[in-house]
């Protein structure tokens, strides 16, 4: 019994670290599409943009090596992620400063409640996953809160944009992890 326990939950370990993968790369295409246009729209934003883009890269890179020390292969909607991720990073920074930090204090907020349900369900039963998992959140939560705090509150795109890229957001993950 205890061995059928430990093997639902190397699967649900699996199943979070191909699905977190391919998360890390929708974000790296995310910030790919916003640094592209944030050069028209928003110049002082390509910095801070691109070091969130490499501690996404990081991000990626440490989900890449649990995946291969498992011996599983990437997420099915590790493609899907990337060419949403970078479709919603060209339409967000070509709607300028504001679109883009609502967009990144959206996709954020979501992804840390994901990961604080990753740590409490793999606690004791994954430890690299945990590890992984807790290697990231720090990281992640810099890019929320230092991204919230520039949104500009009452206007216009942070009150479109954060229930759709939420939704969107929710929704590749609950694929993810179907897929």
């Amino acid at each position: 019994m205890e061995a059928l326990m430990q093997s639902v939950a190397n699967d649900l370990g699996d199943r979070i670290i191909k699905v977190n993968h391919a998360g890390e790369h929708g974000a790296i295409c995310i910030y790919t599409g916003q640094i592209l246009m944030a050069r028209l729209t928003a110049r002082g934003m390509v910095a801070e943009l691109t070091e969130f883009r490499s501690h996404e890269q990081r991000h990626r890179d440490i989900f890449c090596a649990e995946l291969q020390r498992r011996g599983q292969q990437r997420c099915r909607s590790y493609w899907l992620c990337g060419i949403g991720g970078f479709v919603l990073g060209i339409v967000t920074g070509l709607l300028g400063a504001n679109a883009i930090a609502a967009t990144t204090a959206a996709v954020e907020s979501v992804v840390l409640r994901h990961l604080e349900q990753q740590l409490v369900v793999l606690h004791g039963s994954d430890p690299a996953a945990v590890s992984a998992i807790s290697a990231i959140v720090a990281e992640e939560q810099q890019h929320h809160d230092h991204s919230a705090s520039q949104v500009q509150a009452g206007k216009f795109w942070p009150k479109v944009l954060k229930p759709i890229v939420s939704a969107s957001t929710e929704a590749v993950i609950w694929l993810g992890m179907r897929a």
